[in-house]
């Protein structure tokens, strides 16, 4: 799908915006001056697919870190700040490769100025951050509520002041915790704006409703072409935000590699225990790094289509189940034994 045309803007090494290919962040949960700690997270999150990590930036000693962990990290880091413009100044002085603000929160204009002027220096980018649940209080006076319409404003007059002070390489997200709401805002920003978007849906729960709440508001933007880089927010493992949004991406035929998995619901026809066998060969195959796709199926009704279909698959029988290998049988394996069988046949051909 050809995305919306955006401008591109550069975090590190990575492209956001343009032609570049949607991007997945995540938000380290550490105390960023834990330098190790936080560095064991950040492996963890580039191990799972992630392509830019953002560090909470509440302090000095946070923002001091920065430095150290710029020189170890895998992935381009990006500095959170809110409130205070010093610790912009020094998280962008130890090497930040990009920004993000929240408009209305840093105060004085010419507090903004300086981060413009540093951020220019040292050509990275900033992010204009809105988010519903902390709109400027003349614009929740003004719509009554946090509106799609009171986002996008509040966008556009952070954008006219970072352009006052001569700065142009923004990028926008517009999150709320409500999906309809969050969608809305940013199919207007898409509409009006020709700025990169970091699109997500903000505060939206614990991993098993928020992956859901984040898969129908992200998914619906990337299948309008909307959005160029995208952050899951759960309560948990940021590591789990990485897996739910290159999961997205896949399912948006965003991003290819690793294993795609097929399994069947279940139904009265299932003759083995598809459900323990399926969550096994999903779990052993999860840090697969090949491009293929792999079916687990219970009865005869799909089953074999499916498993045909897919570059190895299991299509269930009594106690039992066939296995299958670019479209042809190859095997038939006690029910017992279908894990592991599909394993070895997997790693053969590795």
């Amino acid at each position: 799908m050809k995305r919306k045309e955006t401008k591109t803007i550069h975090v590190g090494g990575i492209s956001i915006g343009g032609d570049a290919p949607v991007t997945v962040q995540s938000m380290c949960n550490t105390k960023t001056q834990d330098v190790d700690g936080t560095l064991r997270q950040i492996r963890a999150l580039a191990a799972a697919g992630c392509d830019i990590v953002r560090l909470a930036v509440p302090d000095i000693d946070a923002a001091r870190a920065i430095s150290a962990i710029k020189e170890r990290s895998p992935l381009p880091i990006v500095a959170d700040i809110h409130f205070d413009h010093r610790l912009a100044l020094e998280a962008i002085a130890r090497g930040a490769d990009k920004v993000r603000i929240n408009p209305g929160n840093i105060g004085d204009p010419e507090h903004i100025r300086a981060v413009a002027r540093a951020c220019r220096e040292k050509n990275i980018p900033i992010r204009i951050g809105v988010n519903g649940g902390s709109l400027e209080k003349g614009l929740l006076e003004k719509y009554g509520s946090p509106t799609a319409e009171a986002m996008v404003e509040s966008a556009r007059n952070e954008i006219a002041l970072l352009h006052r002070f001569d700065f142009d390489d923004i990028c926008l997200s517009l999150k709320a915790s409500n999906v309809p709401l969050t969608v809305a805002a940013y199919r207007l920003a898409a509409e009006e704006f020709d700025r990169p978007l970091h699109v997500g849906v903000t505060e939206t729960g614990t991993v098993y409703q928020g992956t859901i709440l984040s898969a129908v508001g992200i998914g619906t933007l990337l299948c309008e072409n909307i959005g160029n880089t995208i952050r899951v927010s759960l309560t948990g493992d940021p590591v789990e935000e990485v897996r739910a949004g290159v999961a997205i991406l896949k399912a948006a035929g965003l991003r290819i590699g690793g294993v795609r998995f097929i399994s069947c619901p279940t139904c009265g026809r299932t003759e083995i225990d598809l459900i323990s066998l399926a969550g096994e060969v999903e779990r052993r195959l999860a840090d697969l790094d090949k491009t293929i796709t792999v079916a687990v199926m219970g009865c005869v009704v799909n089953g074999p289509g499916e498993a045909r279909e897919a570059d190895y698959g299991i299509a269930g029988g009594k106690d039992c189940g066939m296995l299958f290998k670019k479209g042809e049988v190859v095997a038939k394996v006690p029910e017992e034994r279908l894990c592991d069988a599909l394993l070895e046949l997997i790693m053969k051909d590795e």
